[in-house]
């Protein structure tokens, strides 16, 4: 088995990677270090430093591979208000370019990575069989990628299986970007003993994965019978749900720091955001193994080991308006 991971220097694609390598399989993948580390990188894959967008470039990596995971994005859903062309090409784009160089080497199976912001402000728990309505530029790129495998797969004769994983933290995550990871900017704040920054009063309800709950589930799907599916992949059930106040609470508990400071919510932000499983329990034995408490005990001591950093402003901010984030046009985070 080959399989070809695309932002395999990311937080989810370097977890893919290397849990193949584990298993045998030969890996190898592309980044273009928009947001990955090369150090995430595991021992034993072949990568390169490329955009998806130039197949040419990545021609010889892709070749041969059975399956391919794209994973590359820029995830930067309440960011991509502000620069959605930033967005949109490492997104979108990202995805026409992959497409391309998968149908083009005859790769059997395209694993898409999509995103809970596919569901927008419908009421939760989200299910697979509700519409997609994107309520903001980044979850319209991931809509749009979404048909693209669908179409281009299917003209093509090459399979597709779509996954949407939400709000996955853990070691090997970017935790100095301050666009993105709520529960890492959190912790990397406190550590630096700074209030955690919250957009409007705190009450939106998310519900996080522990990165090592999602690779399992991510991995059958390379050879499972589910060509043509789409599977949430995350914790459900009310015991899972959290306010990001409560998030917030949770890591002062374990770091100390202040009292969270408020700024104004962020334009079109989704408040309820939780989804169902079922399917990925029933076709995939998930299994969640980690509750938050647990989880975040173990993100916290891994931070801690290599130490809280400065944030990296290594993005443009595209529109700026008085609705702009002042924490990233004044850059307070």
């Amino acid at each position: 088995m080959k399989i070809f991971v695309t932002g395999i220097a990311g937080f989810l694609g370097a977890h893919i990677a290397r849990e193949g390598v584990a298993q045998g399989w030969t890996v190898t993948g592309i980044d273009s270090l928009l947001g990955g580390c090369p150090e995430n990188v595991p021992g034993g894959a072949e990568w390169a430093a490329t955009d998806c967008r130039d197949p040419d470039a990545y021609e010889h990596l892709i070749r041969d591979a059975d399956v391919v995971y794209h994973c590359a994005a820029a995830p930067y859903e309440g960011l991509s208000v502000f620069s959605p062309q930033v967005v949109w090409e490492n997104t979108a784009m990202s995805t026409v370019g992959v497409l391309r160089a998968a149908v083009n080497a005859g790769v059997r199976r395209f694993i898409f990575c999509s995103s809970m912001s596919r569901y927008g402000h419908q009421v939760p728990p989200f299910t697979e069989d509700m519409p997609a309505v994107p309520a903001d530029p980044y979850a319209i790129a991931k809509v749009a990628s979404e048909q693209l495998v669908r179409n281009l797969c299917g003209l093509h004769g090459m399979e597709h299986v779509i996954c949407v994983p939400h709000n996955i933290y853990g070691p090997g995550q970017r935790y100095w970007d301050p666009f993105r990871n709520v529960a890492g900017i959190m912790i990397n704040r406190a550590l630096q003993g700074k209030p955690p920054v919250i957009y409007g009063d705190g009450s939106q309800v998310r519900s996080f994965s522990y990165i090592d709950d999602v690779t399992g589930p991510l991995l059958k799907l390379a050879t499972a019978d589910v060509a043509g599916e789409t599977f949430n992949v995350g914790p459900d059930g009310d015991d899972e749900e959290i306010t990001i106040l409560g998030l917030a609470r949770q890591i002062l508990y374990l770091t100390g720091g202040p009292e969270p400071v408020f700024y104004p919510a962020r334009p079109g932000e989704v408040h309820y955001a939780t989804c169902s499983s079922g399917k990925a329990r029933r076709m995939l034995d998930y299994r969640p193994r980690w509750d938050l408490g647990k989880g975040l005990v173990a993100y916290v001591e891994w931070v801690e080991s290599l130490g809280p950093r400065e944030f990296e402003y290594h993005l443009p901010i595209e529109i700026k308006r008085e609705n702009t984030p002042r924490t990233w046009t004044e850059k307070l985070i």
